[in-house]
Formats: structure tokens, C-alpha cells, sequence
């Protein structure tokens, strides 16, 4: 009975897996408000997955993984709550606890023409993204939209990468279109070049305006819905979805448009950490 409760014990202790501190290597400045660390850690995380950052006293979130070149990881965060505003403070050298990865991530066939469709802090999961479908030859259309130049992110990073047309867009017109990105991709999807793929990552209006853009033109999408996880795991049931209950740290938090279309709360509604309904 004592070997049956030890083995139980590892297995619970493997599944929940107690965050590991990790020194962060590089602080690198994006914006006056985002940040990206840099943590020299094997995490081994595809493009769309997230890690949990767990900082002693303050708090533990879920954090999109910006690159894993299998030595290191990124995240890039938006100081925006107490949790992201204590990480600003944090430089080379201290640590945060780290585990995962976790959840379900993107998907590509060589070969494709993809299109990478990120609002705000969006381009840098999808830059993960781009950085891995063009070693398997694939060519990407990367459309940004952000409110103004001050708020693009991972612009020069993008230009560098071969087989990639960056269009930006921005809602005062300070660099390119002016207006929304989707936009963008209304003119992408109907100049006759076939789309294996478009990806969206960022606000849930925007989104939602890409998951009808996309189901009109009957192109396939795949989009990165974000709800409030705790866990990361799909215990504690937090970021399940209506009406089926989909627990986005498991099945998602990338979905396929299909699957995005019968959530009936996307690009509605979401829940904070007691449940409560908040309108978008």
C-alpha cells in the first residue's frame, strides 16, 4: 500500500510539475511597455504553446512562448498587471519559476503559403511560428496591426527572415494601411494566390473578424483563443469554453476555425478567475 502511495505521489507530482527556477538570461526592450526575457532553458515548446512563470509572493501566469530554438526560450510581455509589471522589474540574473509547455500549438504543411494575422503583443507567438514554417519552405504573408508605430512589436526581426512580405497596419496610420490589419487579409484572400493556412493571434474581435473572413472565403484558419488558465493542465477547469466545455490549456488554446465557430461565447464573452462573464 506505501509503494501504491509513493507511485501516486510521483505521478501527481510529474503531472502538475512543480515550476523549476530558472535565472533569465537577457532583459531586451521592445516598447516603453514590453519586454522580452530570455531564459537559457530547455523548455522544448511548438509555436502556439505557452509556459506558466510563476514569481514567489506575486503571482503565477500563463505566458505564450515568443521562441524556443531548443537551448533557449523567449516570452515578450505587456505590462499590464501586477504580475507583468513585477516581471519589468526583474533583470539578468534573478530568477522565475518556469513549467510547462503546455497546450496545443500550430500546425503547418511544408510547402504551404501561410498568412500570420497578430494584433499587438500577437507577433511574437506567430513569429515563433513563422521562424519554423519557413525552414520547411513555406512562404508567409505576416500582417500586423497595432493602434500606433510606438505599439508594433518584432518588426525589424520579421524583415530579416527570408520568404516573408511583412504588411502592417495601424489604426492612426502612422506606418502602413491605416485601419485594421483584417482588412489586409480581405485583399490576401481574394488575389487568386492560393492560402494553405492563416493563423491569428491577438485581440478576440480581431479574431472573430478573421474566423468569418476566412469562413467566407473558405480558407482554412487556425486561431489562438486566450481564456483564464490556472492550471495548464485541464484540472481545475477554468478556461473551459461554452457550450462543450473545452479546456483551452488542452484542446486549444489553438483551434481550428471549425472548432472556433462552435464556441458560442467566442468573440462575445470571456470569464475572470471567479467565473464572472465579461462582454468583449
Amino acid at each position: 500500500m506505501l509503494v501504491l502511495i509513493a507511485k501516486n505521489l510521483k505521478t501527481t507530482t510529474e503531472m502538475i510539475q512543480i515550476p523549476k527556477a530558472v535565472p533569465i538570461k537577457k532583459v531586451i526592450v521592445e516598447t516603453p511597455h514590453v519586454k522580452t526575457f530570455v531564459f537559457e532553458y530547455k523548455l522544448g515548446a511548438k509555436p502556439g504553446q505557452f509556459a506558466n512563470l510563476w514569481i514567489p509572493r506575486v503571482d503565477e501566469k500563463p505566458m505564450s512562448i515568443a521562441y524556443d530554438n531548443g537551448k533557449e526560450f523567449w516570452v515578450t510581455i505587456f505590462a499590464v498587471g501586477n504580475f507583468s509589471t513585477k516581471m519589468h522589474t526583474l533583470k539578468a540574473g534573478d530568477m522565475v519559476g518556469v513549467r510547462g509547455p503546455y497546450g496545443k500549438g500550430f500546425s503547418f504543411t511544408k510547402g504551404q503559403r501561410l498568412v500570420m494575422m497578430a494584433g499587438g503583443y500577437g507577433a511574437a507567438p506567430l513569429y515563433f511560428l513563422t521562424t519554423e514554417a519557413i525552414k520547411q519552405g513555406c512562404k508567409v504573408d505576416f500582417v500586423i496591426g497595432a493602434r500606433g508605430k510606438e505599439h508594433l512589436l518584432y518588426i525589424d526581426r520579421i524583415k530579416k527572415l527570408k520568404n516573408v512580405k511583412l504588411h502592417v497596419a495601424t489604426d492612426d496610420g502612422s506606418v502602413g494601411v491605416k485601419g485594421y490589419n483584417t482588412t489586409i487579409l480581405e485583399k490576401l484572400v481574394k488575389d487568386g494566390k492560393k492560402i494553405g493556412n492563416v493563423y491569428g493571434c491577438g485581440p478576440e474581435l480581431m479574431l472573430k473578424r478573421i474566423s468569418d473572413i476566412c469562413f467566407a472565403a473558405k480558407v482554412s484558419a487556425q486561431l489562438s483563443i486566450e481564456r483564464y488558465m490556472k492550471c495548464g493542465f485541464g484540472v481545475c477547469g477554468q478556461c473551459s469554453v461554452d457550450p462543450k466545455g473545452q479546456r483551452m490549456c488542452m484542446e486549444g488554446p489553438v483551434v481550428s476555425n471549425e472548432t472556433a465557430r462552435k464556441i458560442t461565447e467566442f468573440g462575445k464573452f470571456h470569464r475572470d478567475a471567479v467565473g464572472r462573464m465579461h462582454m468583449f
